[in-house]
């Protein structure tokens, strides 16, 4: 009996059900997959690397005791400074010489303090503790992953609607300027946000200074995640926001403003991000 025949829809690259799907699972194992490359990335450091001048001064050493004459004596000082530079070279590769990274420890009623990994470090996702490495690893691949997908999405979205309102020329009209930056914030809380995490921003606030703070009262990544520890649940979420902070600076990147986006939770689910635009400089 064959097969019935397959919709069209389902198959084509170019249905929005496939471009949903696919933005989806990317969502969902973008964090994990990051972790993973980071935590490869940390372990290649920790791998001592084959020196060449080990291998060359041990051809040298082994072929006997040098015979007696003037050319021979040159030959011996040689032996000597290559075989000390060797050790030398081992010593700093060798990973028991290498220390071993901080952590920094942020107890429910303490102050930060930093420590060598322990029982009381904080856990990654994968039970390892999280050192310095690993965390600016995972988010530099995620914060620029998101303002990539932030650059795409603002252009295909953009051109669909109409024109923002424009700035002063040379940032001249500074109030020209803040208000082409809010509609462009306001773009990113309700196109941008209802695109990826079909919703809208809950509150925007704004000092008309180039802050902006957006909050996200059920933030979808954080929605389904909780566990007993308050401060343990807060720490495994904050990979979670590195993704959204770039898709915000590039989708701000995109459409000429310059800024830094910060994100962070004290509530699951909820989600705050401040974004603090560079204002253009006013040519004399």
């Amino acid at each position: 009996m064959a097969a019935p025949p397959l919709n069209d829809s389902s198959v084509d690259a170019d249905s929005r059900l496939v471009n949903i799907s696919c933005f989806d699972l990317l969502l969902i194992e973008l964090v994990p997959l990051a972790e993973r490359m980071a935590r490869a990335y940390e372990a290649s450091l920790d791998r001592p690397t084959p020196s060449s001048t080990s291998s060359t001064a041990t051809k040298r050493t082994s072929k006997g005791p040098p015979a007696t004459g003037p050319n021979n004596a040159i030959s011996t000082s040689t032996t000597a400074k290559t075989t000390t530079t060797t050790t030398t070279t081992t010593t700093t590769t060798t990973p028991s010489s290498i220390s071993a990274p901080s952590i920094t420890v942020t107890g429910a009623n303490t102050t930060a303090a930093s420590s060598q990994p322990s029982h009381t470090a904080l856990l990654a996702a994968d039970g390892l503790p999280t050192t310095t490495i690993f965390a600016d690893s995972v988010y530099i691949r995620l914060e620029r992953l998101g303002f990539r997908v932030g650059e795409g999405l603002s252009e295909r979205i953009s051109r669909d609607r109409p024109r923002f309102n424009p700035a002063g020329i040379n940032g001249g009209n500074v109030g020209n300027v803040n208000d082409h930056h809010l509609d462009v914030i306001k773009f990113v809380c309700k196109d941008i946000w209802g695109v990826v995490w079909r919703k809208q921003v809950d509150n925007l606030k704004t000092n008309h200074r180039g802050v902006f703070v957006l909050t996200d009262n059920k933030f979808r990544p954080l929605t389904r995640m909780s566990m007993a520890n308050h401060a343990e649940a807060l720490q495994r979420a904050r990979p979670h926001l590195f993704f959204p902070c770039g898709i915000i600076r590039g989708v701000l990147s995109s459409l000429g403003i310059k800024a830094t986006v910060q994100a962070e939770t004290i509530d699951l689910p909820s989600a705050i991000f401040q974004i603090t635009t560079v204002l253009p400089q006013v040519k004399p």
